[in-house]
């Protein structure tokens, strides 16, 4: 396990293909994410793009420093403008391209849309951009079950602390300080391609995102709808995701 300190707090991360020549893939994941969570998916793509990845789990999350301290409203514009700088600075050093997974995309909105940081590309699997109403009951009744359900146990072999973990992302959703988050604003400064991805029954969100993405950017960003697939096309529908982001990022070359 590799790790790095930012702001006195330990980051546990993973390279993947580094013989490659091309531009790194930065994989940032889901609100209960982590590098083992993402699966084969990183190593996959950087094999079949010939790009170096590395993936990283933010603090709180997987074998990261613990969360010790109620996530704030504004928890994922901390991480884009304030911990994933000094990330890429020390750990990539070049423009590069960012694969973002629902929270994970959110933050590489917000990081490509802060026009001082350079972005070869965006791949973004389940981005939100605003709060939903279908965002709020999922997480709602998730937090309602878990209590009584054995998901801290399965979290544990993924998670330092788990019910950390799930209490930093859950409250701060659920938060009413919370439903006014937006970060629309940052699109029209988008200015490199983007890949948007999105399962065809996502429970955590609608099509209505990739709208407000294509509005924003007004980039015509290319898009995926995944049939059959909810909040994680990557891992229920590999093949057909993986392609998508491969041929995406050989364009780029």
């Amino acid at each position: 396990m590799a790790t790095t300190s930012i702001a006195g707090r330990e980051i546990h991360y993973e390279r993947f293909g580094a013989e490659f020549d091309g531009g790194t893939l930065v994989f940032l994941h889901e609100g209960l994410g982590s590098v083992e969570l993402w699966r084969d998916f990183p190593r996959n793509v950087s094999s079949s793009t010939h790009h170096p990845a590395m993936a990283y789990s933010r603090y709180g999350n997987g074998r990261s420093s613990r969360l010790t301290e109620p996530r704030r409203p504004d928890y994922m514009h901390e991480e884009a403008l304030e911990t994933l700088p000094v990330l890429i600075e020390e750990l990539v050093g070049s423009a590069p391209i960012l694969v973002g997974h629902s929270d994970g995309a959110s933050i590489a909105i917000i990081y490509a849309g802060a026009s001082y940081h350079p972005v070869d590309g965006l791949v973004l699997i389940a981005p939100h951009v605003f709060v939903e109403p279908e965002t709020v009951r999922s997480i709602s009744a998730i937090r309602d079950r878990f209590p009584e359900s054995d998901m801290a146990e399965k979290m544990s072999k993924y998670h330092t602390d788990p019910g950390a973990t799930f209490s930093g992302w859950a409250d701060i959703w659920l938060s009413p300080a919370f439903r006014s988050w937006n970060i629309e604003e940052y699109l029209p400064e988008v200015r490199c391609p983007v890949l948007v991805i999105q399962g065809e029954t996502d429970e955590y969100g609608t099509i209505e995102q990739l709208d407000a993405i294509e509005r924003g950017t007004g980039s015509a960003p290319q898009r995926l709808v995944v049939p059959g697939a909810g909040h994680s096309p990557h891992l229920s529908r590999p093949d057909l995701v993986t392609d998508a982001v491969v041929n995406f990022i050989w364009q780029l070359r």
